[in-house]
C-alpha cells in the first residue's frame, strides 16, 4: 500500500488548504519538505502562484517547467515552496502555467485553489503535517 502524506497551509488572512503530497513522483523533496515542519514564511505572490521561503534544498527531481491548476511544487533555486492557481507572469497562455524555472511537481491542493486569490503578498504562511 502507498503511503499518503499531507500538509497543511494556512494564511494569516484565515484562508487554508491541504495538499497531497507526491511521494512516489518526487520522493526526495517530499521528504525533506516533510523533515522541516512546521515552517513559518511570509507569502510572495507572482501572477497567481504564491511562494515562500523554505529552510532546506534539494536539487532537480522529476522537474516540470509546465504545471497544472492546484500543484504545489518545490523551486529549487529558491528554494521555496509554490502554489498554482492561474497564470504566472510568464503564462504565454490563461491555460498554461508556466512557473519562472522548473520546478519539482511536490503535491496537489485537495481543495479549490481559487480560494487563494485572496492572499495578499507579506502574509504570514504556516506549513504543517495534516
Amino acid at each position: 500500500m502507498e503511503r499518503r502524506e499531507r500538509i497543511r497551509i494556512s494564511f494569516e488572512s484565515g484562508i487554508t488548504v491541504e495538499c497531497e503530497l507526491k511521494l512516489k513522483e518526487c520522493p526526495r523533496t517530499v521528504e525533506a519538505l516533510l523533515k522541516a515542519l512546521p515552517i513559518e514564511s511570509r507569502a510572495e505572490l507572482w501572477g497567481k502562484e504564491i511562494y515562500f521561503g523554505v529552510p532546506f534544498r534539494v536539487g532537480y527531481e522529476n522537474a516540470k517547467d509546465v504545471v497544472d491548476y492546484g500543484d504545489v511544487a518545490y523551486w529549487p533555486e529558491g528554494p521555496a515552496l509554490c502554489l498554482f492557481f492561474g497564470p504566472t507572469l510568464s503564462s504565454p497562455s490563461p491555460n498554461n502555467f508556466t512557473p519562472y524555472a522548473p520546478e519539482n511537481g511536490t503535491g496537489r491542493d485537495r481543495n479549490d485553489p481559487k480560494v487563494l486569490e485572496k492572499v495578499e503578498e507579506g502574509e504570514k504562511v504556516k506549513v504543517e503535517k495534516a
